[in-house]
């Protein structure tokens, strides 16, 4: 399933090929979130002739809510029901026991939430999220995990993560490779530990010893500082082994994909291109503007000259700006646009970099112009 290409001079950078039956995926590689069936604001045809995703990732817990296994079977699966012919990769709602802590217990069984949308209760196991996932149909599958908070307990910390072993070991015995549409799913374990070395290190090595098709780090960008985030991928990448793929789970900014690139991560996705996109926030080679501020008012230079991206050659800051402000709908698509073609054009430069054997230096030259605001 995975071909390792080559590995950076005096970095862990890698570059590979993931082939699943929808694609290859060429690595390291950014996943577009598109929770509920879409991208937000942007089309599938843009997405496939424009920005060029080779993956997007869906979400169990909200796909599962909407719009129902029922319309998704019925469909043939989340690619036709989308219309999306490259592969998808599925959260299996871990993130949900993070983020709707007010509506969700964890029990060993699994984890009852209440429906933000109606109120009903349900109840997610290792089990039923293998089988909701394989109903929805994607190509790469999740397992349950229990993501903690940051800051917690060590003792918490510890608890949760032999908790995600378990349900892991569950997940393997319910997981089936056939999926119901007539293309292979495959598995990612996921490891957790929060900022604790020890617990990184352990649970890593749980990860490791299953020889799963995927290996994920989960549990990290939910509040940490920068210098934690990459100390603890660090600790996971010297144990999960060079052979499979490494997924860092909702990360990040582009200056931290390409810190985690330099250790060894291979997969990325994260909402920041799309949210960040619908407050005016743009990502370019030299740094970040916030296309608000008056002083891009009168400004006749295009959103970014240097752009893959049509619209922001085309269009200037200004006009820009003026959408914003006018609450048009236009500001926000043509911001995303923008920002997912350049974390698009971030990881391709990056693989370009390491094939080349000149990443490091690459590197270090580019992500201090990254974090600028402009």
């Amino acid at each position: 399933m995975f071909r390792l290409e080559i590995t950076a001079p005096q970095s862990k950078a890698r570059a590979g090929v993931l082939s699943t039956d929808h694609g290859d995926i060429h690595t390291p590689i950014f996943m577009p979130v598109g929770t509920l069936g879409t991208v937000k604001t942007i089309r599938q045809q843009d997405l496939e002739d424009q920005i060029n995703a080779e993956i997007i990732l869906g979400n169990t817990y909200h796909l599962y809510l909407k719009p129902g296994l029922e319309v998704l079977e019925r469909s043939g699966g989340l690619h036709a029901f989308m219309d999306w012919k490259r592969p998808i990769l599925t959260d299996s709602g871990g993130y949900q026991v993070y983020s709707l802590t007010d509506i969700r217990k964890i029990k060993e069984e699994g984890v009852r939430f209440q429906s933000h949308i109606d109120g009903k209760h349900l109840l997610f196991t290792p089990e039923n999220v293998m089988e909701i996932q394989k109903t929805i149909g994607a190509d790469i599958v999740m397992a349950f995990d229990e993501c903690t908070p940051y800051p917690c307990e060590k003792s918490y910390a510890e608890r949760a993560m032999h908790r995600t072993h378990r349900w892991l070991d569950r997940c393997i015995e319910a997981f089936e490779p056939s999926g119901p549409y007539g293309h292979s799913q495959h598995f990612a374990g996921i490891v957790q530990g929060s900022v604790y070395s020890d617990l990184r290190r352990q649970s890593s090595e749980y990860i490791a010893k299953k020889e799963l098709e995927i290996n994920a780090i989960g549990g990290l960008s939910v509040g940490e500082p920068h210098p934690d985030l990459y100390a603890m991928t660090e600790v996971c990448t010297e144990i999960l082994p060079a052979s499979k793929p490494r997924y860092l789970m909702g990360v990040g900014t582009p200056a931290n994909i390409l810190e985690c690139i330099d250790r060894g991560i291979d997969m990325f996705d994260c909402v920041l291109p799309t949210r960040n996109a619908r407050h005016g926030l743009i990502y370019t080679w030299e740094g970040t503007i916030n296309i608000k501020n008056a002083k891009w008012k009168n400004s006749l230079e295009p959103v970014d000259s240097t752009s893959n991206s049509p619209m922001s050659r085309r269009h200037t800051k200004a006009y820009l700006r003026h959408l914003f402000h006018s609450g048009e709908y236009l500001g926000p698509q043509m911001a995303s646009f923008h920002n997912l073609s350049f974390y698009l054009e971030l990881v391709r430069t990056a693989r370009r970099h390491i094939l080349e054997g000149n990443f490091s230096d690459w590197k270090k030259e580019v992500v201090p112009k990254l974090e600028k605001r402009l």
